[in-house]
């Protein structure tokens, strides 16, 4: 059915409800011509007259009653529906689709989504970590998070924090072997290489010189596709790793790692918050959407500034020198 044909039917009933055209016409927001106009359109798509009308009242025909009795029932379930959609948009609860990467994210996620359930239990988080980039509409993503920024049309990014590539060893890993003094000092050190869980390649360290960012190929002592393990083998002081900001800036501020070669530390990526609309979004993807920009636009958990990585490479550094004389 066309939609000047819902709007006509529309139309009929609420001027059989008032008992005017013209009220019915205010009630649609629409001219006492239009609603005139839409009414005899109906009539001649039916072949029937469906009011009697004059300058003061209204009356139906006996066409007119039966159209009304069989047409009364799906206006009010589609008004019913109207309502339903309106209420759950205005409404903090129902189901919410987040998506995110797999490797090393959970640590910055889950505190949102528990403060964010916390606050409105009515929600169910749906959520998925993959570090393969879905398709948004397919997968029926509410919001997402991702390093780097969207390839997609029509989703927009909003920028939290730079994601810091960082060559981290532990105190005692120093004081046994001591530290690289330049980028090509860490093909003389044990290594952890990540590998990519989706594509299964050994990822280059990323690292800046000279102003520019380079790529180096290390050789592994050990890969993993894991990140967590990843990190759990260089804080047992078994290889060197490059963790980003958001494994290392914690253990480094308690001095359970020490950051190594920090002039070149690379920050290229970034961490952004994706979502599709700017309008009609509904209220939970709202909520969640300023929680998450409340706790994690220029989140210094994460990222350490130069002054804090030079401090700590110095101090450890030195830590490392004393314990191995």
């Amino acid at each position: 059915m066309a939609i000047n044909e819902m709007r006509a039917i529309a139309t009929f009933a609420k001027a059989v409800e008032l008992g005017s055209l013209r009220r019915a016409a205010a009630a649609q927001g629409v001219s006492p011509q239009a609603a005139s106009q839409a009414l005899a359109q109906l009539e001649a798509h039916l072949g029937v007259r469906l009011l009697h009308r004059t300058t003061r009242a209204i009356a139906l025909t006996d066409e007119g009653r039966q159209f009304l009795e069989a047409t009364q029932p799906a206006i009010a379930a589609l008004d019913r529906a109207l309502e339903r959609v309106r209420s759950a948009k205005d409404e903090i609860a129902g189901p919410l689709r987040i998506v995110g990467p797999r490797s090393v994210f959970v640590p910055v996620l889950w505190p949102l989504i528990d403060e964010f359930c916390a606050l409105h239990p009515g929600v169910q988080p749906d959520v998925q970590l993959d570090d393969s980039i879905g398709d948004w509409v397919r997968d029926r993503v509410d919001v997402g998070f991702r390093f780097g920024e969207s390839a997609e049309e029509g989703v927009i990014a909003r920028r939290l924090f730079p994601l810091q590539l960082i060559v981290c060893a532990t105190p005692d890993y120093l004081a046994r072997h001591g530290a690289p003094q330049t980028i090509d000092e860490l093909a003389l050190h044990p290594c952890c290489v990540f590998r990519h869980p989706v594509t299964g390649r050994l990822m280059p360290w990323k690292l800046m010189a000279d102003g520019q960012r380079v790529q180096r190929d290390m050789a592994p002592a050990l890969a993993t596709n894991d990140a967590e393990l990843e990190v759990q083998a260089v804080l047992t002081g078994r290889v060197i790793g490059l963790l980003t900001g958001i494994s290392a800036a914690e253990p480094i501020r308690a001095g359970r790692l020490v950051p190594l070669l920090t002039a070149h530390v690379d920050a290229h990526l970034s961490v952004h918050l994706y979502y599709g609309s700017r309008s009609a979004v509904p209220r939970r993807v709202r909520a969640f959407i300023d929680l998450a920009l409340a706790r994690l636009h220029n989140d210094t958990r994460y990222v350490l500034s130069a002054q804090e990585l030079a401090m700590a490479e110095a101090r450890g550094r030195k830590q490392a020198a004393r314990a191995a004389a």
